[in-house]
């Protein structure tokens, strides 16, 4: 065997190669990237483009597409003849529903999250409970609506019972008043979601380091100051990340008040969201006004994401900082 300068049988350093992976893993990512590109950011490219043209059917004549600039956005923000703007009505209706709901899920799910996490309780069988509660999540939103629907008709067996106990009479209908209509779309939003965002903190939770909790316990912290000083600061960036999705699926909310009230928002127009009132003009073909529209949630959802992505990593920067402040005193 020949021998190098270094009188061994091994290259020298300077003349070994090291093999270099990293450029793989730009090459698994290249299909996300050509999907995302294709079917995500051409499409909202588009959009935005058609937003601004007078593009619909009138029976069987065909408008446009015409460029018409900002009157369709300024369309969308006119009074109708009662004196309503559509857009901020189904804009509210859209977000008092989604809160109705979240509120709930979010108490409940973090509730059964440091319940399923305590180490002092210990609770057994986490995994059975785990599936129980996210299989709500599995249903399809339109069987859920359909199911509601059935249950709460005027033929349905909740009227039937409450008629029975004489807590109502049998003229009593459920679709026909604005809050229980808003209720059971709030309580089928909830039962969906509750059990995927329990998941979700409790992976965080699990994520803290359990020395933590059982010193605050030892320097005499309660439940609640374990819960206020460690737990929250701590898992804040998981909630956040829960409360930013949930409220743009809010915003986005469609199967289930389209289902429950047939399309029609009942009563009144008071459960139309903006995706039903943006669906009513992609039925009529209108891809102006509906491009428009489109435009408008993404501003919403982007608008509302940031103030609350703001506010609460806010709180956990500045919790963090005084974390290392008082790690630095006591250094």
């Amino acid at each position: 065997m020949k021998k190098h300068a270094n009188g061994s049988g091994r290259l020298p350093d300077r003349q070994l190669k090291s093999v270099s992976y990293a450029k793989w893993g730009y090459f698994f990512i290249i299909p996300f990237f050509v999907v995302y590109i294709c079917f995500t950011l051409v499409p909202q490219f588009l959009t935005i483009y058609n937003s601004f043209f007078e593009n619909y059917r009138d029976g069987l004549n065909e408008i446009g597409p015409n460029y018409v600039g900002l009157d369709n956005y300024e369309t969308l923000f006119t009074a109708d003849s009662s004196g309503t703007i559509r857009i901020l009505k189904y804009t509210s209706n859209t977000m008092v529903m989604w809160f109705i709901g979240a509120l709930p899920q979010f108490v409940i799910a973090m509730l059964l999250a440091i319940f399923f996490t305590s180490a002092r309780l210990n609770i057994k069988g986490q995994g059975f409970f785990k599936t129980v509660i996210y299989m709500p999540n599995l249903i399809m939103a339109a069987a859920f609506s359909m199911l509601f629907f059935t249950l709460f008709s005027r033929v349905g067996p909740i009227q039937a019972l409450l008629v029975e106990k004489g807590w109502i009479d049998a003229s009593f209908d459920f679709f026909s008043h604005r809050i229980t209509v808003r209720g059971m779309i709030a309580m089928m939003n909830f039962l969906m979601w509750f059990g995927n965002t329990t998941i979700v903190l409790m992976a965080g939770i699990m994520g803290i380091d359990q020395s933590l909790f059982e010193s605050a316990t030892l320097d005499g912290a309660n439940a609640w100051q374990v819960f206020f000083r460690v737990t929250l600061p701590l898992l804040m960036p998981i909630f956040v990340y829960c409360l930013i999705t949930a409220m743009i699926g809010g915003i986005q909310m469609f199967d289930v008040p389209q289902v429950l009230t047939k399309g029609n928002g009942a009563p009144n127009e008071t459960t139309r969201t903006l995706v039903m009132y943006l669906n009513g003009y992609l039925a009529n073909k209108n891809y102006g006004m509906a491009g428009a529209i489109s435009v408008i949630i993404f501003i919403v959802t982007g608008a509302l994401g940031g103030v609350v992505y703001r506010m609460l990593s806010a709180q956990y920067k500045d919790s963090s900082r005084q974390r290392r402040q008082r790690k630095g005193d006591v250094i």
